[in-house]
């Protein structure tokens, strides 16, 4: 079999459209689809079964997958091997949310830019947007909270970042500290100002309910697009906030803030490190992928 429609054909599989498969390989899905029909008439039996939107394997091409895909995997990773001994460098193109990305992804992988590893790097809040560039081949790798379903992309859970609602030490004695808190549950911050990065309180919603098993009511005071933005209105009295520990954590160290309560299992948020199927045959993905997920093993 012509290994060119091999390769079209796992694209196919794992993009569960010709249209996408077409983007990632670089064709017209006219010539996609030719070659799936190719290989079809090759093999004597339909690989693919075209739904309304996108399509199925069927049993046949699961099990061709199946034979297949490790064997493609392989040689893909010798030839870009060899490309990377020729030319010496590669590119990286990593989308994440700001702080998290900032704070810690790019100090796991600048070791990496000594040894020729090119960084591309963008922002974004939104998970979704971050999940759909990496499935377009926009992005090579993708930190996000949100695990896709989607098959062409693989997700492994990479850290659990732990959640603080933190405040100025002014506001611990107005609300009459943790105890205080513990004992009259929510009502006793209602009156204290909301400091978010999003209108929607995302970070704040989810303490309520993981903690207090309730929703919050809050109004946000300050809405500003930047964790390291908020910290430092919390610390200069503005109000409380829910922020990552590893953020705030010298903060709390030195005073500047205080956690309003200490529950006795903090909330966590899951980051994903996600990528597309079949891609960490290129040695410069697999070792940023490899060197993301030892880095937090230590966080």
């Amino acid at each position: 079999m012509d290994l060119a429609l091999l390769r079209t054909f796992i694209t196919v599989h794992r993009a569960g459209s010709f249209t996408r498969a077409a983007q990632l390989l670089g064709l017209s899905q006219p010539a996609v689809t030719g070659q799936i029909r190719s290989l079809e008439r090759q093999v004597g039996r339909p690989l693919f079964l075209r739904l309304p939107r996108g399509v199925a394997p069927t049993s046949v091409g699961d099990e061709l997958a199946h034979k297949v895909a490790p064997h493609l995997d392989a040689l893909l990773e010798i030839a870009e091997n060899d490309l990377a001994d020729e030319s010496g460098s590669r590119t990286l193109h990593l989308i994440g949310p700001p702080s998290f990305t900032a704070l810690r992804a790019l100090p796991a992988l600048a070791a990496l830019a000594a040894e020729g590893l090119s960084l591309r790097v963008a922002l974004s809040r939104a998970d979704e947007d971050g999940l759909a560039g990496l499935a377009a081949g926009h992005h090579d790798l993708c930190i996000g909270t949100l695990r896709s379903r989607d098959r062409l992309l693989a997700a492994t859970p990479l850290w659990d970042e732990e959640q603080v609602l933190i405040a100025s030490p002014g506001w611990q004695e107005r609300t009459g500290g943790p105890q205080a808190v513990r004992a009259g549950g929510p009502d006793v911050l209602r009156n204290v100002p909301v400091i978010s990065f999003d209108e929607e309180l995302p970070l704040l919603s989810h303490y309520w309910l993981a903690v207090f098993d309730t929703r919050s009511t809050h109004v946000p005071a300050i809405v500003v697009p930047d964790l390291r933005a908020v910290l430092l209105a919390v610390i200069a009295g503005a109000g409380m906030a829910v922020l990552p520990r590893y953020m705030c954590c010298d903060a709390l160290s030195s005073g500047a803030a205080v956690a309003l309560i200490d529950p006795p299992v903090p909330p966590l948020r899951t980051y994903f490190l996600s990528v597309r199927a079949g891609t960490l045959a290129l040695p410069h993905i697999a070792r940023a992928h490899d060197r993301l997920l030892r880095a937090a093993s230590a966080w």
